[in-house]
């Protein structure tokens, strides 16, 4: 097994040790997690490979949108005490991703993409994304992006 980490999943793995001395269960329980995921993901294809801090924000953003949904399904089923497990899960990895952006700051970023491409209608909505999603990159979640994008479309 390698043992190369890229700069950021080495401090996930320092954090896990340190949450572990510390008794945070929370803590511990979300970064062995975490940690399973980059394996898996390192591991997925035909070799495996170091992954590059971006590849580890993607994973890491990928497992808080799970956490979110799971908190949603939880207070949607009555079950609080799940809900703020995932959500406490949510903030671990959040301390791990970039600062998420405003709506404001999103906003002018779609209209800059939509200036960039010419785009005039809602038909143009793929083009729109493929040039500010590069821009947007872990930052805000697709779903949040397409909903500004068919916003500033609709206008």
């Amino acid at each position: 097994m390698s043992t190369e980490h890229s700069a950021l999943e080495q401090r996930i793995h320092d954090d896990l040790t340190t949450a572990i001395r510390g008794r945070d269960e929370v803590g511990s329980a979300t970064l062995r997690m975490a940690i399973t995921a980059l394996t898996n993901e390192a591991k997925s294809g035909s070799e495996e490979r170091t992954l590059s801090d971006d590849e580890v924000i993607a994973v890491l953003g990928r497992e808080a949108k799970k956490r979110r949904e799971a908190a949603t399904a939880y207070d949607d089923a009555n079950r609080p005490e799940l809900a703020a497990r995932e959500r406490a899960e949510l903030a671990v990895l959040e301390g791990y991703l970039p600062a998420q952006l405003s709506d404001d700051e999103l906003a002018a970023l779609v209209a800059a993409a939509v200036a960039e491409t010419g785009a005039d209608s809602p038909k143009a909505m793929g083009l729109v994304m493929k040039a500010v999603t590069p821009k947007v990159a872990g930052r805000a979640e697709g779903g949040r992006v397409a909903a500004a994008v068919k916003a500033a479309l609709s206008s």
